[in-house]
């Protein structure tokens, strides 16, 4: 799909690393122009930009922090002054394990913030500005589709913005804009951190016996995004392997 989105103007929240990385890297290879946020890590960002760059590819990082409304405005903004953004990506997120009846208040609030009312903001600033005929994808994980003990409170505001998204791809389809969720399974990123044991024994249950690579997700999110994609809608992808 070598430059399947020449010209298109891309909009990734949550892109200096991990999946998110690999969704700006993959989408600028395809001929994007891509604007991506980040929040604490500018060196990492900046690693972004030039690794794109270097590779004939343009791409914007912006510290933005979807958790805060006015910064989602911001970041879409500063990527809209080359015109209306043809797809946006919401990979931001974040988890806290462990049983439901230890969870601390400041940790469901942690996971609520960002998971659920940053894809809320993200999602309606993409619904306002995203450009007619365009691609909006909400990131969230094959958890909600399988879940287990000591991820109640992640899988629950992971889950609400799948349904954001389903409920945005029936308001938006009379403007040819899609809108769909991937679900990645279990994926080899710096923000993995599970013992040993317990990643051996997920890869165990894999049919295909490997961990997802950030390439793997963000492949899915390039055939959504191009126009092999057109009549998907609606819908979620799990990239999990298997799981």
């Amino acid at each position: 799909m070598e430059q399947a989105l020449k010209g298109k103007r891309a909009v990734v929240v949550g892109g200096s690393r991990g999946i998110g990385r690999a969704v700006v890297e993959t989408l600028a290879t395809a001929g994007a122009h891509v604007g991506f946020s980040y929040v604490r890590d500018e060196q990492a960002a900046k690693a972004v930009e030039e690794q794109v760059r270097s590779g004939g590819g343009l791409a914007l990082a912006v510290r933005a922090d979807s958790t805060r409304p006015e910064q989602v405005t911001a970041l879409f903004e500063a990527v809209g002054r080359y015109g209306a953004p043809d797809i946006v990506v919401n990979v931001a997120g974040t988890a806290r394990f462990g049983p439901i009846a230890a969870t601390r208040d400041e940790d469901l609030e942690a996971q609520l913030a960002l998971n659920t009312r940053g894809a809320f903001y993200v999602l309606r600033e993409a619904a306002r500005r995203v450009a007619p005929g365009g691609r909006i994808i909400q990131v969230s994980t094959g958890g909600t589709a399988s879940p287990t003990a000591g991820a109640g409170t992640y899988l629950a505001t992971k889950a609400a913005g799948e349904h954001l998204a389903f409920a945005l791809a029936r308001e938006l389809g009379a403007q040819k804009v899609t809108v769909n969720v991937i679900s990645p399974g279990l994926t080899e990123t710096d923000g993995l951190v599970m013992p040993a044991p317990a990643i051996a024994h997920m890869v165990g249950q894999t049919p295909l016996g490997r961990l997802g690579q950030g390439a793997d997700i963000a492949d899915a999110v390039l055939f959504l995004a191009s126009e092999g994609g057109r009549w998907v809608t609606g819908h979620n992808l799990r990239v999990t392997g298997g799981l």
